[in-house]
């Protein structure tokens, strides 16, 4: 009877190792398997989260970095975590699946917040506490030292390389949407997820980011490293019961085929440029889950990949023979989708520069800031004014969906009250407004920091009396911005996108994130060693009330003003996907006619 149970259980491994790709039926368990998927998500958020959240602190008050080269370090190790995204979506969808991807990822992380742990557990591994008395002098950490923390670092990125842009997908392949439960199902764990996701936020920004500060950061590293470790056994205790979807290639092969191919028949010509479907090769393959996709007008260059010409040969099932000189209409298509949403994924790595300041500078504002809750001894962390950015965007979600989205669903007759691209512009306009009400914060931080400080307190300059809850406003309104903008943004790319590249369009989200942190960093650079010598002064020295951050926000909020310009100017000249100029009749009859000729 066991060796029985033990050759079904094979039985069953082999099925779902196979995937949609064997002709047996694939074994979903769906809701059977969640706690272990969940489980993974919600620790490894808690245990991502919990480490990164208070990383600035750290940086600056164990580490005794410069308040600029920690924020320059993070920015950088925020943005190329981020890029890192694409080649885990590459490297999970062409050669290991989504499965191994997640598995290796998941330990990888595990090591990067071990070591960042014992950074602070161990004396060797960072530089000497320095005394209020030392300050200026401090001692900085050795080359060794940060050798050890930059690899902590690396591990990191390996690990969210393959976490971000497959855990959401992996989830999804336990469901068979092919069926109403399962996609019911899709949609609860799209759910669970976002609230596993906010939960971890909450308990992140707040319980370990106090033990950090308050107790031992020893022992608020130590956590997420213990969390991270419950993650990874939580994922593979349901190894024997999961459907893994193995890598079918990359489907950037078809993009650069239509590259390649449109510049090798570059000198073709269209016979009829107002109706180029009648020249160009129509063919959709049968297994494709792609949907079919018109002709445009834009990019008309790419369309000479696809002119049929008497020396291209057809397979007898209506493919090309050699898809490296010829291509189909709808590969070209394909890639058109790509390019029109990069010029609106530039607009929004500029529009979150802004939100990248709600997570570095406004840490500092609030250490120079009164951070008592009333008039308790009890100092809120300053890195925990970050969950108010959150909170504005989960609070604002529901009041959006339930009752504007009804309200603008009336007003318009559209299906989402709005478009993707108007909901994007709304965001990127309240960032313009969040960084201006940044800038009047940190004016009035600055001005009662310099006329009532309050006595016997400094860090790095003497403390303002001003409450941190000015801070609120700033960053309730950068959560709003996210909730218009960033949602938008992921919606935007997972519906423009061909179907089989939805795993990179994920990735295309993080990367801009990427992005926007290398450009802030540089721009934090190029505003530093430019007002050093201004008659200003520095705009952003380690004494925040010797310096103008309300001028570097104004700054800011310039360049969102012409981004939002551009960003109008791309809306209007964007087309959405399925939205060509074609008559599909015609090409239905382009495409019969090729099969009568091969047949």
């Amino acid at each position: 009877m066991k060796a029985i149970m033990e050759k079904k259980e094979r039985d069953s491994m082999e099925k779902n190792e196979r995937g949609s790709t064997d002709e047996e039926p694939v074994i979903y368990r769906g809701w059977k398997v969640m706690p272990f998927v969940i489980g993974n998500e919600t620790f490894e958020k808690l245990g991502a989260i919990g480490t990164l959240a208070n990383l600035l602190v750290y940086l600056t008050s164990v580490f005794n970095m410069k308040r600029i080269t920690a924020a320059t370090l993070v920015t950088i190790f925020n943005g190329t975590t981020n890029f890192a995204t694409l080649l885990g979506a590459f490297a999970s969808d062409t050669y290991f699946g989504r499965y191994k991807t997640l598995g290796f990822s998941s330990i990888a992380s595990f090591m990067g917040l071990l070591l960042i742990d014992f950074t602070a557990v161990f004396k060797n591994l960072h530089p000497p506490h320095c005394k209020p008395e030392e300050k200026g002098t401090c001692k900085g950490p050795t080359a060794g030292q940060m050798a050890f923390l930059l690899t902590g670092f690396g591990m990191l990125i390996v690990g969210a390389a393959g976490i971000r842009p497959c855990n959401l997908a992996f989830g999804a392949d336990q469901f068979d949407q092919k069926t109403e439960s399962g996609k019911r199902g899709v949609n609860s764990f799209f759910n669970w997820y976002m609230f596993t996701f906010t939960f971890a936020q909450m308990i992140a920004l707040t319980l370990i980011v106090y033990i950090q500060s308050n107790v031992s950061w020893g022992l608020g590293f130590g956590i997420p490293a213990i969390l991270m470790l419950i993650s990874c056994v939580l994922f593979f205790m349901g190894s024997k019961m999961y459907v893994k979807v193995k890598a079918s290639g990359s489907p950037m092969k078809s993009v650069a085929q239509v590259v390649v191919v449109s510049i090798a028949k570059r000198h073709l010509k269209l016979k009829e440029p107002e109706r180029p479907w009648l020249s160009m090769f129509v063919y959709m393959p049968p297994d494709s889950i792609n949907s079919n996709l018109p002709c445009t007008n834009q990019f008309r260059c790419l369309d000479k990949a696809a002119i049929l010409t008497p020396d291209d040969k057809i397979n007898p099932d209506g493919s090309a023979a050699d898809p490296w000189k010829l291509c189909s209409m709808q590969q070209v298509e394909e890639v058109k989708c790509l390019l029109r949403v990069l010029p609106i994924w530039a607009a929004a790595l500029i529009y979150h520069i802004a939100i990248v300041q709600q997570h570095t500078y406004v840490v500092f504002q609030a250490l120079q800031s009164n951070r008592r809750l009333g008039k308790t001894s009890f100092q809120i962390p300053a890195a925990s004014y970050s969950i108010f950015l959150m909170l504005g965007m989960t609070i604002w979600i529901p009041i959006y969906d339930r009752l504007l989205v009804p309200f603008l669903q009336r007003l318009t007759g559209k299906e989402g009250g709005i478009t993707l691209l108007q909901r994007i512009g709304i965001g990127i306009f309240l960032s313009v407004i969040t960084m201006l009400v940044s800038a009047f914060v940190e004016q009035h931080r600055r001005t009662i920091a310099l006329t009532k400080p309050i006595p016997g307190i400094r860090t790095r300059g003497d403390i303002s009396s001003m409450s941190g809850f000015w801070l609120v406003p700033q960053l309730t309104l950068a959560g709003v911005a996210e909730a218009f903008a960033a949602i938008g943004q992921i919606e935007f790319y997972y519906k423009q996108f061909p179907e089989n590249m939805r795993s990179i369009a994920g990735s295309l989200f993080f990367c801009g994130m990427a992005g926007s942190s290398y450009l802030s960093s540089a721009l934090i650079a190029i505003v530093h060693r430019t007002t050093e010598g201004a008659k200003t002064g520095n705009w952003l020295p380690e004494d925040l009330n010797k310096g103008r951050l309300d001028y570097y926000y104004y700054l800011i909020a310039a360049l969102g003003v012409i981004n939002l310009g551009y960003f109008l100017m791309c809306s209007k000249w964007y087309t959405y996907k399925g939205g060509g100029d074609n008559n599909a009749l015609e090409v239905e009859v382009v495409q019969k006619s090729h099969d009568q000729h091969e047949i």
